[in-house]
C-alpha cells in the first residue's frame, strides 16, 4: 500500500495526509493507510413480472419517459427557484409582471423544441416529476406564475385530453413503478 500512496503523493492534495481521486481517496493516519471510496447507492428489487406484453410495454414506456422527463423536471425546479429569487427583490407589482414576460420568452425560446418533441405520455410524466421534485401540482405552478384564469384554462383543456393538472404524486400507491425506475435511473442501474 505504501508504493501506491507513493505514487499518487504527487497529486493535488485533498486534505492534509490525503490524496484526492477521482471517487476515492486515501488518507494517512498515524502509520496507517486508509483507503476510503465513495459509492453510488444500489437499489435491489425484486424482478419485474409481467403477466402480459401490454404490462412490459407500459414499464419500458415508463423508464423510456422518466428517462426523458427527470432532467428537465430538475432543470424547471431549479429554473423556478430562480425566477421566484428575482421576483421576490423586484418590489413593485408592474415591474414583476414585465421581468416575468421577458423572461417567460426567454424560456420559451430556450426550451420550446424539446417540449414540443415529446409524446402525450412524456407531458403527463413530467407533470407528475414536477408534482413530485416542487410538491406542487402543475395546477399550483401554473395559478401560482400565470393567474387563476390561465390555470382554469389548462386544466379545461387537460381534462379534453383525458388529463388532470391537479393529480399528485404518490410515491407509495399509484406512482410505486415510476418511484422504482426513477431510483434506478439515477442509481445508473437503468
Amino acid at each position: 500500500m505504501a508504493l501506491l500512496l507513493f505514487c499518487f503523493l504527487p497529486e493535488a492534495r485533498a486534505g492534509e495526509g490525503s490524496v484526492a481521486l477521482d471517487s476515492c481517496m486515501l488518507r494517512v493516519e498515524g502509520g496507517d493507510t486508509l483507503y476510503m471510496a465513495w459509492l453510488h447507492e444500489v437499489w435491489v428489487y425484486p424482478p419485474m413480472k409481467f403477466k402480459n406484453k401490454r404490462q412490459e410495454k407500459f414499464y419500458w414506456r415508463t423508464v423510456r419517459d422518466v428517462k426523458k422527463c427527470l432532467p428537465y423536471a430538475r432543470m424547471i425546479t431549479k429554473e423556478m427557484a430562480y425566477a421566484d429569487a428575482q421576483l421576490a427583490q423586484i418590489p413593485d407589482k408592474k415591474d414583476r409582471k414585465k421581468w416575468w414576460k421577458a423572461y417567460e420568452r426567454q424560456l420559451f425560446k430556450k426550451y420550446e423544441k424539446d417540449f414540443r418533441g415529446m409524446y402525450a405520455s412524456q407531458g403527463r410524466m413530467l407533470m407528475l416529476l414536477l408534482d413530485r421534485e416542487t410538491d406542487r401540482t402543475s395546477y399550483e405552478l401554473i395559478r401560482q406564475y400565470k393567474g387563476k384564469a390561465a390555470a382554469n384554462w389548462w386544466q379545461f383543456v387537460a381534462k379534453l385530453f383525458r388529463n388532470d393538472l391537479k393529480e399528485e404524486y404518490d410515491a407509495s400507491d399509484k406512482d410505486r413503478i415510476v418511484e422504482r425506475v426513477i431510483n434506478l435511473v439515477e442509481a445508473g442501474q437503468l
